[in-house]
C-alpha cells in the first residue's frame, strides 16, 4: 500500500519510528516531512499528506504531532480527506470499519512505542463494513459536493472575522 506520513516537530522522532514499521510491514512510504525537530507549523505538513491521499497519490496518510488533534482539523479541510484522531486499538479499529478513515492522526506524546504500532497494523489491516455507514459517508461527500467544503483557503485570503461580525456582507 502507499502510505503519505507527516509529522511536526513534536511527532518527528515517532514518526521515523512508524516509517521503519511501514517499512518493515512492505508498504510505500512517501515522508512528506517534517525533517528535523526544529519547531514547524503543523497545517504545512497535514495538506501536504491530506491532498497526497484525496488525489489519490496514495491509498492513505499518518500524521503525528503532539496530541494529533491539530494535525486531524488540518486534514479534514481538504475535501474526501476522513481523518481520525486516535488513541487506541479500539478507535484505531472503528475509524476504518465504521468510517473508512483514510488518514490516521496519533499523539506523539500521549501514546507509547507499542501502543502506537499496534494501532498502525490494526488501522492498515481494517477493512471498512459499508452497509449503513457507507450511505453516512455518502451524506458526507454530498455535504462537501454541495457546499465546497473541503477546499482550502488560508485564512490570509480569507474574510476576517472583523469584517464579517459588522453586518457588512464579507
Amino acid at each position: 500500500m502507499k502510505i503519505a506520513i507527516g509529522s511536526d516537530h513534536r511527532g518527528y522522532d515517532l514518526k521515523r519510528r512508524v516509517v521503519a514499521l511501514l517499512e518493515k510491514l512492505g508498504h510505500e512510504v512517501f515522508d512528506k516531512g517534517t525533517d528535523g525537530r526544529e519547531s514547524v507549523d503543523y497545517p504545512d505538513f497535514a495538506f501536504e499528506v491530506a491532498q497526497a491521499v484525496s488525489t489519490g497519490k496514495v491509498e492513505r496518510g499518518i500524521l503525528l504531532c503532539g496530541t494529533g488533534i491539530g494535525m486531524c482539523i488540518a486534514a479534514n479541510k481538504v475535501r474526501g480527506v476522513r481523518a481520525a484522531p486516535c488513541h487506541d486499538s479500539i478507535t484505531a479499529e472503528m475509524s476504518r470499519r465504521h468510517n473508512d478513515a483514510n488518514v490516521l492522526c496519533l499523539s506523539a506524546d500521549l501514546l507509547g512505542d507499542r501502543l502506537v504500532n499496534r494501532m498502525v497494523e490494526i488501522w492498515l489491516k481494517t477493512n471498512f463494513e459499508g452497509g449503513r455507514h457507507a450511505r453516512r459517508l455518502d451524506k458526507i461527500a454530498m455535504y462537501e459536493a454541495q457546499t465546497g467544503c473541503g477546499s482550502v483557503t488560508p485564512p490570509s485570503e480569507a474574510p476576517s472575522s472583523a469584517a464579517t461580525s459588522s453586518g457588512a456582507p464579507p
